[in-house]
């Protein structure tokens, strides 16, 4: 693995030179993971105002967890978690909870990233299907809640394998949105009505390392990713009951609807739009009425 030339950005690049102290007393007061957003225990989905002060809470807890991690000390590799632990993983654990006897936790025959007060957090930064064996054994006995990050806006950085040296930085046209989520969750897809489990989903923008070392001409396709840096929390999803899967449900819909006309009104690829609808669908958010053609019709079951 090539050594880089050139630092990580740290907290100056992206809003000002951090203050130390008052990071630090933030994090510290903000409590643990069990005190993070202690309205929404055992509640679903809140209103506008508890969501956009949970959002501005959820910023500024986000920006300290990324100072601490980032600039204010380097990171020791140890523990069996920790042997190969990334940036981005290590920023959302300590924006759920900074406290290091918390993080790392053996649970059963496992490692939870945070175990606290008897709840389980896990940051999700890869495939979901990947926490199936985990969730089987921790769903069964624990209230779990799956962190998972996406891209929100994303700057791709290239390096040289061979030198290190830090190439060209460009602005990747892709823009995130939550329904990226939906392939991550039809892999734990019978799970997802477990009482115990909930998920907190973060757009976040963020620099993306990757080694120009793929198989196309310019080495781009098939090039491994050395490291993704968190810059910004843009915005934050909670599904912890069905009905929370509403969210996902735009206004306006004609009665009854194709995966078409869904597609359209959120604005995401239509080619994905039939995983979305399968897993609202078994949530019960939405139901099957029939069919135009060869297109399945649906209607909204909840309410607004």
């Amino acid at each position: 693995m090539p050594t880089l030339k050139a630092s990580f950005p740290n907290d100056g690049e992206v809003g000002g030179t951090p203050d130390k102290s008052a990071c630090s007393d933030f994090i510290t007061s903000a409590g643990g993971s069990a005190d993070l957003y202690p309205s929404e225990a055992g509640e679903c989905f809140g209103s506008s105002d508890s969501v956009d002060s949970g959002l501005a809470f959820a910023r500024r807890r986000f920006d300290a967890a990324r100072t601490q991690t980032i600039t204010l000390a380097p990171r020791e590799k140890h523990g069996i978690g920790m042997q190969s632990e990334k940036t981005l993983h290590a920023v959302l654990k300590n924006y759920i909870d900074a406290d290091e006897d918390h993080q790392e936790i053996p649970v059963d025959n496992f490692i939870a990233d945070i175990y606290h007060d008897g709840q389980i957090t896990e940051i999700q930064t890869a495939q979901m299907g990947a926490m199936r064996a985990k969730l089987s054994c921790f769903l069964a006995r624990y209230p779990v809640r799956i962190v998972y990050p996406i891209p929100a806006e994303k700057w791709l950085i290239w390096i040289d394998p061979d030198t290190g040296e830090l190439l060209k930085r460009n602005k990747s046209p892709l823009r995130g949105s939550f329904f990226r989520a939906f392939k991550e969750l039809y892999r734990i897809r019978p799970f997802l009505q477990n009482p115990n489990l909930s998920f907190e989903l973060l757009l976040i923008d963020m620099d993306e390392y990757r080694l120009l070392d793929g198989w196309s001409r310019d080495k781009k396709r098939g090039s491994h990713r050395y490291e993704r840096i968190p810059l910004r929390l843009k915005d934050r999803m909670l599904l912890t009951c069905p009905q929370d899967y509403m969210q996902f449900v735009p206004e306006g819909l004609p009665e009854p609807f194709t995966s078409g006309d869904f597609a359209k009104a959120v604005r995401f690829r239509k080619k994905d739009i039939s995983t979305v609808l399968l897993l609202l669908n078994e949530m019960g958010v939405v139901e099957r009425v029939g069919k135009k053609g060869n297109f399945y019709l649906y209607r909204v079951t909840q309410d607004w």
